[in-house]
């Protein structure tokens, strides 16, 4: 039987399973910040005992206003030591990080200081007053079960902290602030609408046409064909967005002393690759992290693409290796020197092949010995390597020509390998992607089956169990306990 259970009973369900064993529950406490030498270090307070940790503390003296910072002495509770002088803030429920009372106890941040705050909140525990310190993410799992977030918002706000990049952060900003929660909250809602179109034909079918029933069939089956249409795009993007958070992979390819280190030394903005005179410099490929205007790259550079016979052992091993990695990525940048452009058809081959399935960009290097008109060079060469003559960019390594153009030619490509051209980057986990495929989609497959069978009760079935899908992507559904170990366990202590 489908069941729905609504957030504040599955928040009282959790906390009972939890805590019935002592009827409290305890008051949570953790460093927020690195235990390391430091500005500052926070510690943050969420429970009921919040107010009475900080009077302790403090030694009684009054409550600072709420969500005003306000400085105090702490003490330790049990000796009256001077512990630090502190900015606190007190938060009180509901309205906090955690729906609890919350307190954040901005300290001095040395080792010894922070330990000796943690050392002397740790004394006020006892067994009617329990204050422990906080499981790792506890904090958002009590923001989660208070109703501050749903799992999805949860899930960006943990992908927020884990952006490297300004795009890894737009995306994470998506889904924490609740971008993804209203478009599953419009899918449920029009899945449910859905079943009780369907539920409407169990009910009355005696007391309803055919003709009636068959356009109730026909109108749900519409429905359902354009919210798969609207899922699998979403999937697609969450896909292509994925490439964001782990790093497209840009490899750069092009005959021996093209200046594909120098390209990349450039863009790295550092020595990252050896550059030489010398053909076959490098014989493996070199993988180099960059940030490029806030995306996530890792630049294969690989070695020179030229006649197998003109190459050593290692040297042959080196471009089926270039050759490979270059199939593989997801950018494909051919570096070619305006002072020597007599391609080897090894190298015009492997481009024509590329051209088929990846993205190429050829950089012209060298411009600073160009003595012809560069214009003439690149309509020649786009029809030597069947490449638009858009997608080729003059540069000099040497002169520091061009490199700008090159970075803002690889965003555009960027975005479009990323589908981001006009919509923002999403963060889709693998929990999230394999719930919508195996659950939501796969409910709907079952739909269209039973109705090819005439039978609306498990045809119906289907639907339910997509929306117990989103439920559990959301975390409003029963079963949501079994999904927290996952969607929790990567959070630091104090989150």
């Amino acid at each position: 039987m489908f069941t729905r259970l609504t957030r504040s009973t599955t928040r009282r369900l959790l906390h009972n399973v939890r805590f019935s064993s002592t009827g409290t529950i305890p008051t949570i406490y953790a460093l927020s910040t690195h235990l390391t030498r430091s500005a500052i270090g926070v510690i943050r307070i969420s429970g009921t005992q919040s107010k009475t940790i900080l009077n302790e503390l403090t030694l009684s003296k009054p409550l600072p206003k709420p969500r005003v910072a306000s400085v105090r002495r702490l003490f330790h509770p049990k000796t009256e030591h001077l512990l630090d002088e502190a900015l606190i803030i007190y938060f009180p429920e509901p309205r906090t990080y955690t729906g609890e009372d919350l307190v954040e106890l901005h300290v001095h941040g040395g080792v010894a200081v922070i330990q000796s705050v943690l050392r002397a909140i740790e004394t006020l525990h006892t067994p009617t007053r329990p204050i422990r310190y906080a499981e790792a993410g506890e904090f958002s799992r009590r923001a989660f079960q208070n109703g501050r977030f749903d799992l999805t918002e949860i899930e960006g706000i943990r992908e927020l902290i884990d952006a490297e990049t300004e795009t890894a952060r737009i995306a994470a900003v998506n889904s924490a602030t609740g971008q993804n929660k209203l478009l599953f909250k419009d899918w449920r809602e029009r899945l449910v609408k859905n079943v009780g179109l369907l539920t409407a034909i169990i009910d009355f079918a005696e007391d309803t046409e055919i003709e009636d029933i068959e356009k109730i069939y026909n109108t749900v089956s519409r429905n359902i064909d354009d919210l798969q249409f609207e899922m699998n795009a979403f999937l697609e993007r969450g896909a292509r967005s994925e490439l964001l958070l782990k790093g497209i992979k840009v490899i750069l390819l092009g005959p021996p002393n093209a200046g594909k280190s120098s390209v990349l030394n450039k863009l790295a903005s550092t020595e990252a690759a050896i550059v030489s005179d010398i053909a076959g410099t490098t014989r493996d490929v070199i993988n180099v992290p960059l940030n490029i205007k806030g995306y996530k790259v890792v630049v294969g550079d690989t070695a020179g693409i030229r006649d197998l016979s003109k190459a050593d052992r290692i040297e042959v091993e080196g471009i089926k290796r270039a050759k490979m990695y270059a199939e593989q990525g997801d950018l494909v940048l051919v570096v070619l020197p305006v002072n020597d452009l007599v391609i080897d058809d090894e190298l015009r081959t492997h481009v024509s092949e590329l051209q088929k399935t990846k993205d190429v960009i050829v950089i012209l290097n060298k411009c600073d010995l160009l003595e012809e008109d560069i214009d003439n060079v690149i309509a020649n060469l786009s029809k030597e390597l069947s490449v638009s003559s858009e997608s080729f960019i003059p540069v000099s390594c040497l002169e520091n020509m061009g490199i700008e153009e090159l970075s803002e030619k690889l965003v555009h490509e960027f975005k479009h390998i990323s589908l981001t051209e006009s919509t923002d980057p999403i963060i889709l986990t693998a929990r999230v992607r394999d719930i919508l495929v195996n659950d939501v989609l796969h409910g709907f497959d079952e739909f269209k089956t039973f109705k090819e069978l005439d039978d609306v009760v498990l045809a119906t079935e289907g639907l339910q169990q997509s929306i117990e899908g989103i439920g559990k992507i959301t975390g409003e559904t029963v079963g949501v306990e079994e999904v927290l170990g996952v969607v929790f366990s990567s959070f630091c202590v104090g989150k």
